[in-house]
């Protein structure tokens, strides 16, 4: 793999992970008292030209 490939791997990622968070922050102010609640989260990846499809659970939960 591409030094250049490998930074845009990385960079695409940063970018879920932060538009990811700031989305989930939104909808949880959105929601109001999220205290003792627990959320199933799910996302799933896919790459067009490649056969991929990735998936990623867990749980989200309110303090």
């Amino acid at each position: 793999m591409s030094d250049d490939f490998n930074m845009s791997m990385r960079k695409f990622l940063k970018q879920v992970g932060v538009t990811s968070q700031q989305a989930i922050e939104e909808a949880l102010r959105d929601a109001g008292d999220t205290s003792g609640k627990t959320y199933q989260a799910k996302v799933v990846l896919t790459v067009d030209g490649l056969d991929l499809e990735h998936t990623v659970t867990g749980t989200l939960s309110g303090s």
